[in-house]
């Protein structure tokens, strides 16, 4: 009978899922083993979409909202092109047999921590879940990452990936394993993996893709803060949080270079 590893890192996964989330999910586990995923309700559009009224303004959000209908209008060629990069890249995109799966209300709640806490964490990642505050954080006894699909500071915020390529800086495409503060990814950066989109990639299809080649990032980085100090890359690169893209500078961005 062979005995169970007495090293083996006690991982929680906090996230709102989707089919991104369980690939990187799924092929973390292939690397370090079995991961708890602590899995939030989904925060509602309504609410985000009234948020960013009161602080961008109305016009700015019914253009960002544009954006997301156009998505759903071609929702057909974004899920064949998240489909092609499964069976490419061997990705499973559903919780595997036997997942510990805790359900909670949010990421930011007492919920939450107190899950971590009975689980006895060594260690959380974060990962496509609500944002945490500086309090949520205070209550949480181990290291706390951040996945994100982006290349931070420079592609800080929503849709990295997609702003690198529509400012033409497609070197910069790729995800970020970093520590979490209360800043929105501002955190020090543990490990950075840099890729190209694929042939055909868009906005919805662009995680999946980032999914698809980071699990050895993530491995890498709970590796890093479970171990001992951790070192913090260095990184010359510019501060920006983005947003989504208005209508009118998607549609401009696609048509004239091919971005979408």
């Amino acid at each position: 009978m062979n005995e169970e590893k007495t090293d083996q890192r006690r991982v929680a996964v906090v996230t709102a899922g989707g089919a991104h989330v369980w690939a990187l999910v799924n092929a973390l586990s292939d690397r370090i083993g079995p991961v708890t995923v602590i899995l939030e309700e989904p925060e509602s559009k309504g609410a985000l979409l009234r948020a960013r009224a009161r602080r961008f303004g109305k016009v700015t959000v019914a253009g960002q909202l544009g954006t997301m209908v156009f998505g759903k209008l071609f929702r057909s060629r974004s899920s064949r092109r998240r489909q092609q990069t499964v069976e490419e890249c061997g990705l499973r995109t559903e919780p595997g047999s036997g997942q510990r799966i805790v359900d909670v209300a949010s990421a930011d709640s007492s919920e939450c921590t107190d899950a971590i806490a009975a689980m006895g964490a060594d260690v959380v990642l974060l990962n496509g879940c609500r944002l945490v505050s500086r309090a949520t954080l205070g209550h949480i006894a181990c290291p706390v990452l951040n996945f994100h699909a982006g290349i931070t500071p420079k592609y800080r915020g929503m849709n990295g990936g997609y702003w690198a390529l529509a400012t033409g800086d497609a070197e910069n495409f790729g995800a970020t394993v970093h520590l979490v503060d209360a800043g929105v990814d501002t955190g020090g950066i543990v490990r950075q993996v840099r890729s190209r989109p694929m042939p055909g990639d868009s906005i919805p299809s662009y995680a999946m893709t980032m999914a698809s080649f980071s699990a050895d990032a993530c491995a890498e980085a709970i590796e890093a803060v479970t171990t001992g100090p951790v070192e913090i890359m260095e990184t010359n690169l510019p501060s920006r949080q983005w947003y989504h893209p208005t209508i009118w500078f998607y549609l401009w961005t696609g048509l004239t270079k091919g971005v979408w």
